[in-house]
């Protein structure tokens, strides 16, 4: 017997949980980063994470999950301070918990971009060059042991690294330039 198809109500729960998934660590970066206190911060992000999901209805499809996100956090933060009353608020605290999460949403965006750009341009390099990436940032190998997987030095192995990072850092400046000329 074949099982009943998903309801509206399953595709939503469904992708909800997906694109939570896929944001999760960014959104406890965010939550974390403005909140002083680790137990708060973790409570922040269960009620935040409570509130995305009741109000995941107004989530636009084909839009910025995680700048939604971000922004039902900052109310959540400023919510739970408000409601702690734990000690006094200056009449600035608003406008700096304000400005520091705007500060976070521009370079999260910008990382975000030169995330995507090394991967292009990751995808550029020589596959013997991948390799020695690979092993180093991915599977965290030591320097030795790509020495040893490569039939280089040590000092080769440092070298080349040098120069791949370098090359990847002149790709993804050129990218940035070509991306902000008209």
């Amino acid at each position: 017997m074949d099982s009943p198809p998903p309801s509206d109500s399953a595709s939503r729960d469904e992708a909800y949980l997906r694109l939570l998934a896929e944001h999760e660590r960014a959104l406890s970066a965010y939550v974390f980063s403005l909140v002083a206190s680790r137990a708060d911060a973790a409570d922040i992000l269960q009620e935040c994470k409570l509130a995305l999901w009741r109000m995941f209805e107004r989530f636009e499809p084909g839009t910025n999950f995680l700048a939604w996100a971000r922004t039902v956090a900052l109310h959540q933060i400023l919510n739970y301070r408000r409601a702690a009353k734990r000690r006094p608020e200056s009449p600035h605290e608003r406008d700096f918990i304000e400005a520091v999460a705007a500060e976070i949403d521009r370079r999260s965006d910008e990382l975000n971009r030169r995330a995507e750009l090394l991967r292009h341009c990751l995808k550029k390099l020589p596959e013997r060059h991948r390799a020695i990436v690979v092993w180093r940032y991915y599977d965290e190998c030591e320097i030795d042991a790509i020495a040893q997987k490569s039939d280089r030095s040590v000092v080769a192995v440092y070298r080349l690294l040098s120069r791949i990072r370098e090359a990847l850092n002149d790709c993804i400046s050129r990218q940035l330039a070509a991306s902000r000329t008209p």
